[in-house]
């Protein structure tokens, strides 16, 4: 005698040959949303059986010697081997823990769709909520389902301890962020690799709370009451994103502006930078500096080893804090080895802030607490003097065409400067 089920089977199927050749097209607007639905319907009907039976399937998987039934549908109901999981671990929950969410199902009361939202929902939950907690969330996202799309029904699903039990999801919350913080502290990793084209490649992955901050700081250097220049946003050569640009240029200045009072000692000492330079290469437009202690992985990782830049780069360097200038004569001797504290100290930048108000670079209005202070009189490397009537502020991109070699400055009448491009 035939099984209930094969023989529904081949009810189901001999009722659709008989409309194999039908066309919809003429049924009436109304004829059409009642087949609709009631089509919608059966399909949850026969998806829950279809899933009853692949949870008492096991014996099947094994008579060819397959993991599971999910695999052996992969190979012979060709179907896709993420889907048949998927319904797999849905079958398995449905038989074993959610007989209410199985009924809506089997009488065409929730979608297969709704079905997976919902076990997904009820699995998530932590593992110390009562039985008799889980049940009545059970019972309260199965009855949503009759008003609610799987969308709304997995955002509901995620605040389902809220409504049921709220007592409970206080703690259960507070767990579970602990966990996701300590997991991502676990996780948190940077790295920095020279490509050797004068560029570093940083790489990481940082809590979300450090990144929000990270994305707080670079982004108050990203200058937002400023309108990029399209000229300016276009002419990078190799294309890339104008953002993300502005970004990285946001994290080098971020880096220049940090404060070397609050970075840790080594040795008794703040951390320092000393670039060597012999004076009439500091004097010159061209030339090179050897940067001691640097600590990015390569030749610069050995005490007494360093690496190299300009002499423009360090003359700008020398603008700003926690550098020490050590000036070498003919045979290597130091003339002159800067005194390790902010050439501009905070009360003269104040001042200059109060002075200045915005960039003194003709046409920019980058604001006074985005600026740098630089000697502008008389540059330090020709023995320009720390005080107000010498410094003014620039913006980063401007200090560094101050001491770009391939430009020139004038002062203009108000005291703005003007940037020239040397022929």
């Amino acid at each position: 005698m035939q099984h209930p089920i094969l023989r529904a089977c081949a009810t189901v199927t001999d009722a659709l040959k008989d409309v194999d050749e039908v066309n919809p097209v003429f049924m009436t607007t109304g004829d059409k949303a009642e087949a609709l639905q009631q089509l919608q319907r059966a399909e949850a009907q026969l998806t829950e059986l279809r899933l009853r039976v692949m949870a008492g399937a096991g014996d099947v998987a094994e008579s060819t010697a397959a993991h599971d039934v999910a695999e052996w549908l992969t190979v012979h109901a060709r179907v896709r081997h993420e889907d048949a999981r998927a319904d797999h671990r849905l079958a398995l929950s449905l038989d074993r823990h959610y007989a209410g969410l199985a009924a809506a199902l089997r009488h065409g009361e929730a979608t297969p769709a709704q079905a997976h939202v919902i076990a997904r929902a009820l699995d998530d939950l932590p593992d110390e909520v009562p039985d008799d907690v889980r049940a009545l969330a059970e019972e309260t996202l199965v009855d949503h389902a009759t008003r609610f799309g799987p969308r709304q029904l997995a955002r509901l699903g995620r605040k389902i301890l809220e409504v049921v039990a709220p007592e409970i999801a206080e703690a259960a919350e507070a767990r579970r962020l602990a966990a996701l913080e300590a997991e991502a502290h676990r996780r948190t990793r940077l790295s920095l690799r020279r490509v050797g084209d004068g560029t570093t490649r940083l790489s990481g992955l940082l809590p979300d709370a450090a990144a929000t901050r990270l994305a707080t700081y670079l982004e108050s250097f990203t200058s937002p009451r400023q309108q990029p220049d399209p000229a300016q946003e276009t002419r990078d050569p190799l294309r890339r994103p104008a953002y993300p640009r502005r970004l990285g240029a946001a994290f080098c200045q971020l880096l220049e502006a940090l404060d070397h009072t609050r970075l840790p000692l080594h040795g008794g000492d703040a951390t320092t930078v000393v670039v060597t330079i012999d004076l009439a290469t500091l004097r010159r437009e061209l030339g090179v500096a050897d940067v001691l202690g640097s600590h990015l992985p390569g030749p610069a990782d050995t005490e007494g080893s360093g690496e190299t830049i300009t002499a423009a780069q360090a003359r700008r360097l020398a603008c700003m804090a926690d550098i020490v200038p050590a000036v070498l004569g003919g045979d290597s001797e130091v003339l002159d080895l800067g005194r390790r504290r902010r050439l501009f100290t905070a009360a003269q930048r104040r001042a200059l802030r109060v002075r200045d108000r915005e960039c003194r670079a003709e046409g920019c209005t980058i604001p006074a607490s985005w600026c740098e202070a630089h000697h502008a009189a008389e540059p330090w490397s020709r023995g320009g003097r720390t005080d107000l009537a010498d410094g003014l502020l620039l913006c980063s991109h401007h200090h560094h065409r101050a001491h770009d070699p391939g430009f020139e400055t004038s002062r203009l009448p108000n005291g703005d400067v003007r940037f020239h491009r040397r022929r």
